[in-house]
Order: C-alpha cells, then structure tokens, then sequence
C-alpha cells in the first residue's frame, strides 16, 4: 500500500511498480506477447465527463491487449454498444484503441490499473490502486455520476469517497446519493460469465443506464474536450 501522505496522478505509469504481483505478472506477459500493451492502462474517455465509469481491472486478452478500457474482449462489446445506444459514445466501436469511437461526457477507469493473475486482484492491490482512482475522480471537476460495475468496484468507489459502506450496500440496479450530490449506480459487471450464467443479461444492463440518462440531460454528439488514453495499437 502506498505510504501515508504519497501523492498520486490520476493516472498510473505504464511500468507501475507499487504491487510486486502486478509487475511479475506483467513481465511475464510481456515475454509471451511483446507486442500487447502489458501496462497500467490509462483511463479513456472526456476530462469534462459528468459520468464516470468504474470496472474491475484490465482483462488480460482485452485491455491489457490494447491498452483501452474494456477493448478486445467481450464486456467491452456490452459496454460500448450499450454507451453507443444510450447516447455516450459516438462513432464505430471495433475493439481496437484506434477505431475512432469517442466517448461523450463520459469517462472509464479501473479500480485497479494493471491485469491481475485470473483477473482477481488482492485485497492490497486494490486498496494501493486506489489512490489513483481517488485522483481520477478529483481530476474530473463535472462529475456527478459514477457507475460501479461489480462489487469491488463498489466498494473502491466508496472507499476512495470516504464512505462507509454498510450505508450504501451494492446491488444490481441501486441507486445511491452518496455525497453533495454525487450519485452511483451498481451494476454487475458486464462479463462473460455474468451474461453467460444470465446473472446479467443485456435489458438490466441497459436499465442502469436508462437510469442513468434520465439523471443527465443529452448532450452534443461530441466531447467538449479531447479525450484522453491510449488511440494507437
């Protein structure tokens, strides 16, 4: 865990060095694929963004592929077009950093900025990436919304926050005020395995974030601010 007092950006170095599994686990990847990303991956999306997305970490054949937030694999294909229907993003989404598509007054991040072995980070790992989470969200002066997707989103959203989180218990669909007007929705996290089992299918995705639009008014179809994360392969 980082020391008391450190100072974080709100974006982690590619080459990351605070959680010693990350990194091994990282350079092991690097070996087996030299040409993938195999870093922290940087938050994507407008720095002027009302809405702020929350996952887990990067998948291991999807972001830490491409280095984008839920790029190659298939929550991805759930997110995007999903953000495409309800007015978030504009353009193509073809699963790669360079197809063009733009989110609008939206951003996605991570709670955790590096791929973790079986895509389960530990407890330390998650509590030392939440500095730059903590920083994310204070780097985004607009931000009224956040969408947690799954529970260790949650529960780093509220952490980062300084809330308690017997207050704000998470469940698929809830709505939480949690602070001067600062809302999160829960969502389960919009993996295989989730719509697989049919734990989550694509019409409860889709109410969070018909919720989600009716808290924020439609905006222009593009970012007021150049958007920011990795576009090239």
């Amino acid at each position: 865990m980082g020391a008391a007092g450190e100072t974080f950006a709100p974006e982690a170095p590619k080459l990351c060095g605070k959680c010693p599994r990350l990194v091994g686990f990282r350079e092991e990847n690097r070996r087996k694929s030299p040409d993938w990303y195999n870093g922290a991956v940087p938050s994507f999306g407008d720095e002027a963004a009302r809405l702020l997305i929350v996952g887990l970490a990067p998948g291991l054949n999807g972001a830490n592929r491409t280095g984008r937030p839920f790029t190659g694999d298939y929550a991805g294909d759930l997110l995007y077009a999903t953000l495409l229907q309800f007015g978030f993003a504009c353009g193509r989404y073809e699963a790669r950093p360079d197809d063009g598509l733009q989110l609008v007054d939206c951003m996605i991040s991570n709670s955790v900025r590096c791929v973790p072995p079986q895509n389960k980070p530990t407890p330390e790992e998650i509590a030392t990436c939440c500095g730059f989470l903590r920083a994310r969200i204070a780097a985004l002066p607009n931000v009224s919304v956040i969408v947690a997707l799954g529970r260790i989103a949650h529960d780093s959203t509220l952490t980062t926050l300084g809330c308690r989180k017997s207050q704000f218990p998470f469940a698929h669909g809830a709505h939480h005020e949690v602070r001067g007007g600062l809302h999160l929705f829960d969502s389960f996290h919009c993996s295989r395995y989730n719509t697989n089992t049919r734990r989550l299918t694509p019409e409860m995705f889709h109410a969070v974030f018909a919720a989600v639009r009716e808290l924020l008014p439609a905006t222009p179809a593009k970012p007021s601010r150049p958007p920011i994360g990795r576009t090239g392969p």
